[in-house]
């Protein structure tokens, strides 16, 4: 069962508890107050007849006169006729037997004689009021006709003897009027209950509207779109709801984001290395290959000794640059000023050995402007470029690497007469895993890193590259570095 539907059945359960314990202890208390009003009045009525006649029975005894009842029948059959009385009987009855009944009582003396012992054994078992020397009693029942009735029957003394008067009131009006309040009770409840489930419903369907809006976004962020946000209502504890589900949003979206940023840092650190580790592997593999298959002095043997166990030392320094570079982020490398000549120096030393194996040829001038440089990465950015110089290269060809210092800027080009590169792709180059030329780069080992990895040690050494080609003629790489004076 849905929790709006719950709540509509506990409103209206609510609801219909309420109304119906009200409304009936309002209507039982409204009866009773009516009942005790008429009881009251009928009270009072009675004790006037009976105070007039035992008024009429002191005047007869004081006057002398002897234990006759007309002077009483006179005054009851008076009180009939003058009207404007709310008795429907009257009786007046001595020990003997029945001395007076009034004559509207009808088919109504038979009441009052189905009870006169009940309302005598009040009078002398449960006295309810004096008036005087008269005793009054109050019993009611219901009639044959399913009607409300009240006996009030009191007694005083006549003479020696004890006489008794007994008087019947209608209560049925106040029944009459329970009854149809009754009726009109359960008409309302009726509409009442059913007016209360709708707007319970719709209640419940107006306060349960954010829970469903939420549940709809954490299906949908359970599909994968972290985007997807609550939109908070008020500021309840719904709406509180929704503020600390965005912010768990938030954080576990910042969290897998920082998941996703360092596995593709990590790719490209895997992609990165590999590609750096091809021009020193090259060289290695090639004096080694010098060393093994040639003929060589003492001298060009430790040379190349040297070359490939300074390689090998460069290769296991740039990896823990490049981990510290692109997954770790780091900045804080050390920078010392270092002249632009001697680093392009050591990079043609590097890669001429399979530049000539290709039959390219690399010239390069240099001025002495100096920059601050992390020699390893610095040294990584140069081999990068000229070895994307050499594969744009089919065949024989000339690489030009030209450094030149002006007004605090140094400048480097790295010029290549290759196949160039299409202006459409320009702007892509940059691009992680981006190939130009993709069965090109696949054949010559290329992974698509190169020149992120360029713009990123530029980038740290406060420069930027930039790239002119023409199709057919070739390419020109320019880096520009903040020089030292």
């Amino acid at each position: 069962m849905k929790f709006g539907t719950k709540m509509m059945i506990a409103f209206t359960i609510m609801l219909a508890l309420a109304y119906g314990v009200g409304g009936s202890a309002l209507i039982t208390t409204s009866t009773n107050n009516a009942l005790n009003q008429t009881q009251d009045a009928a009270a009072s009525s009675h004790r006037l007849i009976l105070y007039s006649l035992s008024a009429v029975s002191g005047a007869a005894h004081a006057s002398g006169q002897g234990a006759e009842y007309d002077e009483l029948v006179e005054a009851l059959a008076r009180l009939e006729t003058q009207g404007g009385h709310n008795w429907i009987a009257l009786r007046l009855s001595d020990a003997e037997g029945v001395v007076y009944v009034s004559r509207g009582a009808g088919a109504l003396g038979n009441e009052l004689s189905s009870n006169t012992g009940s309302v005598r054994g009040l009078l002398r078992n449960n006295l309810v009021e004096n008036v005087g020397s008269e005793q009054t009693a109050m019993l009611t029942f219901r009639s044959e006709d399913g009607g409300y009735l009240l006996q009030i029957a009191g007694q005083f003394e006549f003479g020696d003897k004890t006489m008794y008067l007994e008087s019947l009131y209608d209560l049925s009006p106040v029944f009459i009027g329970r009854q149809y309040q009754q009726v009109i009770y359960r008409q309302f409840f009726i509409v009442i209950i059913a007016l209360g489930a709708a707007m319970s419903w719709l209640l419940s369907f107006l306060m349960t509207s954010p829970l469903r809006k939420l549940s709809r976004v954490t299906r949908t962020i359970a599909s994968g779109d972290l985007s997807c946000r609550a939109a908070p209502h008020g500021k309840d504890e719904i709406g509180v709801l929704a503020v600390d589900f965005n912010n768990m949003t938030d954080r576990l979206e910042r969290n897998i984001n920082e998941i996703k940023d360092t596995m593709r840092r990590q790719e490209e650190f895997m992609g990165g290395f590999a590609h750096e580790l091809k021009t020193p592997l090259t060289s290695i593999i090639g004096y080694a290959d010098l060393l093994r298959g040639h003929e060589l002095s003492d001298v060009d043997k430790q040379d190349a000794a040297n070359y490939i166990f300074m390689e090998g030392r460069r290769l296991e320094v740039l990896s823990l640059k490049l981990l510290d570079l692109i997954v770790l982020k780091k900045r804080d490398f050390t920078f010392l000023p270092i002249g632009i000549a001697h680093i392009v120096e050591d990079a043609v030393r590097l890669v001429r050995p399979v530049l000539k194996k290709r039959d390219v040829l690399l010239k390069y001038s240099c001025d002495a402007g100096v920059c601050m440089i992390e020699q390893d990465l610095f040294m990584s950015l140069l081999l990068n470029l000229i070895d994307n110089a050499r594969k744009a290269i089919d065949g024989g060809g000339e690489i030009s690497i030209i450094s030149h210092t002006d007004s605090g800027e140094c400048k480097i080009r790295i010029t290549d007469d290759g196949r160039g590169i299409p202006e459409e792709e320009l702007n892509k180059i940059r691009d992680a895993f981006y190939r130009v030329d993709k069965s090109r780069s696949r054949a010559q080992g290329g992974v698509g890193l190169g020149l992120r990895l360029c713009d990123e040690i530029a980038a740290l050494h406060g420069g930027e590259i930039s790239f002119e080609s023409e199709l057919g003629k070739g390419t020109t790489v320019t880096i520009k570095l903040k020089a030292e004076t």
